[in-house]
């Protein structure tokens, strides 16, 4: 990427030379041309969110940035990329969403999310500690830029107003206001579980700003919630992806002797998991961890896997982080354990789980949904 202080080499994680996909973008590149168009003082606290590969610190490490992320793959890129140009540990302050912000911000510079929950969540987060000359700019590509974007920096931090696009980019600029009148924050939500959906029936889940469906129980969601297999004794179960946790939890409450492992990549999900997992009382045994899939899962120590796994990154479509996961789901499955996968009809996962584990069987399906079961011989 070439930006107004020089060339930079990045990569997304976990680092595959396959991978065709960029670890930055336009939107990147117009928000460091404009901070050093506009010469932007950047000797006070420099504070940038949803940074996604760690395109726009690495920049600007110079200026001892502190990064807010969501991602667990998004802060270990950022890790990779700030050492592959000799940044020093520390010299860049990685945070996640879910940690204290500072309370001072001088520039906030915020790649506009994909989640617009979750990006009232942070701006609510940080406006206390935005001051009348601190200077706000967003980023996002034209398609990630609507209406609600603009009305939500202008409700929470003050007057908005946007740029010319550029290559299909745009920026956002945000003017503090001295006496803004902020709502309260809304997140984490809670609401409660419909009927006819297992062991969760009538439960609460607890949902933090941008996990996916926060406000309601998803159509797909509910379909596995109503095809999970029957969990007997003390197995070793992972809810890879696990969102809000509603799936492990289900596990968990039908049999409370089973072990689950809550797993995402997403600090938002993981704090919505054990949340979900706390409010209902579980008498068993979980833990959550925030990482890439499986990894760290040891080899042959899990007995099932369910999953559904996602077939975005960003804005780009991929089936990457799917092949992931069933290929670390295999790995951690100890010989007759099973994963359990649940998908859109036509993503075809029934073609990579035969490729994958030599076998796969329809458990359930309706227009739109499937759940495949695949057992490690």
């Amino acid at each position: 990427m070439t930006t107004p202080w020089g060339e930079l080499a990045l990569t997304r994680f976990p680092e595959d030379p396959r991978e065709r996909l960029r670890a930055w973008d336009a939107s990147d590149e117009y928000l460091l041309g404009h901070l050093a168009a506009r010469e932007i003082e950047l000797s006070g606290t420099v504070v940038v969110v949803g940074d996604r590969w760690g395109a726009l610190v690495t920049a600007l490490a110079a200026h001892r940035p502190t990064q807010i992320t969501d991602s667990y793959l998004a802060q270990e890129a950022t890790r990779a990329n700030l050492a592959r140009h000799g940044v020093e540990p520390g010299t860049v302050r990685l945070l996640t969403t879910q940690d204290t912000p500072p309370d001072r911000v001088d520039v906030l510079l915020v790649r506009v999310p994909k989640s617009l929950a979750l990006l009232e969540d942070q701006l609510l987060r940080l406006a206390p500690a935005v001051h009348e000359g601190t200077v706000v700019v967003g980023t996002g590509m034209v398609k990630e830029i609507h209406t609600s974007t603009l009305q939500l920096f202008e409700r929470i931090i003050g007057p908005t107003r946007t740029s010319l696009a550029e290559k299909k980019a745009r920026l956002i600029f945000c003017t503090p206001g001295p006496s803004q009148g902020r709502p309260a924050n809304p997140w984490p939500y809670t609401y409660t579980l419909p009927d006819g959906v297992g062991a969760v029936s009538r439960r609460p889940v607890v949902n933090h700003a941008g996990v996916f469906c926060a406000d309601r129980l998803d159509i797909g969601t509910r379909f596995f919630l109503g095809h999970l297999p029957e969990v007997r004794g003390e197995r070793r179960v992972v809810d890879l992806g696990c969102g809000n946790g509603v799936v492990g939890t289900a596990v968990a409450l039908a049999d409370p002797a089973a072990e689950v492992l809550f797993v995402d990549e997403s600090f938002q999900a993981v704090a919505s998991a054990e949340a979900t997992y706390r409010a209902n009382g579980v008498p068993g045994h979980a833990e959550f961890r925030v990482g890439d899939g499986m990894a760290g899962v040891p080899a042959g120590s899990v007995d099932l896997v369910l999953n559904n796994p996602p077939f975005h990154s960003h804005q780009a479509t991929t089936d990457s982080t799917a092949w992931r996961m069933f290929t670390g789901a295999r790995r951690a499955l100890r010989p007759g354990g099973e994963l359990w996968v649940i998908g859109n009809r036509h993503l075809g996962y029934h073609v990579k789980l035969r490729r994958l584990f030599g076998n796969s069987q329809t458990v359930a399906s309706d227009p739109k949904f499937v759940v495949l079961k695949a057992v490690k011989r």
